[in-house]
């Protein structure tokens, strides 16, 4: 009898699916730039083969470093703290808050 596989989506493949007509990736996301200190939201997208652990799917994390093609993302769950590397298509920069005087 064969041994049953336990790879990164065994049991999860519903949690990523789209439930809308998928489309193809532009050019403009697989160009994308980022600064050291830019706040990013991790979001799989696209290839499977190099995208983040889907634990770590709609996390927002800070870019400490660019290495490689990717960029080091450091993401803080509970009291932990977890260094990231990430492709540029799977990251998207949030929107900076204006800090208004109160």
């Amino acid at each position: 009898m064969t041994k049953r596989s336990h790879g990164l989506f065994v049991g999860r493949t519903r949690h990523l699916a789209r439930h809308h007509k998928p489309s193809t990736l532009g050019v403009s996301t697989f160009i994308k730039k980022f600064e050291v200190g830019d706040k990013v939201a991790i979001v799989p997208k696209g290839n499977a083969k190099n995208i983040p652990h889907p634990r770590y799917r709609g996390k927002v994390g800070k870019i400490v470093e660019k290495r490689g093609s990717g960029y080091v993302v450091v993401v803080k769950i509970m009291s932990a703290t977890r260094k990231l590397v990430v492709p540029a298509v799977h990251l998207e920069k949030m929107k900076e808050e204006s800090k208004a005087p109160a």
